[in-house]
């Protein structure tokens, strides 16, 4: 079953076109991973799934809802945690989490019995009570994501989550991302450049360059068409001519420059 089905979605910024004619589907309980360098268009096609930017041609259906025309009811079924920081320092994580249950109307009841789920699930509970300012980056990271499950949505949008974390803080959230669709069977469109959080967490890989999907498959399914040994790196490489990080320092063209031979 399609949960999420986009069909040739465009965003326009005047005459630049930031997300071009992109077409996709992620099923029920499934992730699915937009991959790209920084202006791949990825965080413009979550916030056009998301209702924060309008949708210059194309649709798409979230939950079997218009994108365009059911606006009101995509956002009562999704979640979203952006690449900014939106938890409020100066509360506890306690009261960030019942100002967003209240945002999303949830009653008294659900409140009370909802906040006390999502910090056991996302290993808060002893956090509770503490001022947001003294988490530590992957706390605040799985505060975000415990804010935006609290309406238990059925679709979960994740752009760039574990973006600025050390090695161990991205491990333990990625973690609690596979718990996510494992035991609550949520729906998972996340963006990221980092190939290992995508080999790991995603059950379909969409290689986003310039606004367009180059390549679309399993993660298994696009390194075995390159040979045993590939990895996303060199899938990426074969279909753009150039690394993911594009930071163009002397590792980076080696790499390519290897990959691109070899292939």
């Amino acid at each position: 079953m399609k949960q999420v089905d986009v069909q040739k979605l465009t965003h326009l910024y005047g005459s630049f076109v930031a997300v071009d004619g992109i077409t996709f589907h992620i099923n029920k309980g499934e992730t699915l991973g937009l991959l790209g360098p920084n202006g791949a268009g990825k965080s413009t096609t979550i916030k056009m799934l998301t209702t924060l930017l309008p949708v210059t041609s194309g649709v798409a259906f979230i939950g079997g809802f218009n994108l365009h025309e059911e606006s009101n009811r995509v956002r009562e079924i999704i979640g979203y945690v952006p690449q900014l920081i939106s938890a409020d320092g100066e509360l506890t994580g306690k009261e960030n989490l019942t100002l967003s249950a209240r945002l999303y109307g949830l009653t008294r009841k659900e409140i009370d019995g909802r906040i006390p789920e999502v910090l056991q699930f996302m290993g808060l509970e002893a956090w509770a009570d503490t001022l947001v300012n003294r988490y530590s980056g992957g706390m605040i990271r799985r505060l975000e994501i415990a804010q935006a499950c609290l309406h238990r949505p059925e679709v979960l949008f994740l752009d760039e989550p574990t973006v600025g974390l050390d090695p161990a803080a991205r491990k333990t959230l990625w973690k609690y991302i596979e718990a996510l669709r494992k035991e609550m069977g949520t729906t998972i469109l996340l963006t990221t450049h980092d190939m290992d959080e995508a080999d790991l967490l995603c059950d379909t890989i969409a290689f986003m360059y310039q606004g367009k999907i180059v390549a679309m498959d399993t993660p298994k399914q696009l390194k075995a068409a390159l040979g045993s040994h590939a990895t996303l790196d060199d899938v990426f490489i074969l279909h753009t001519g150039s690394s993911i990080k594009e930071t163009g320092d002397f590792y980076n063209v080696k790499q390519t420059r290897n990959t691109i031979s070899q292939l």
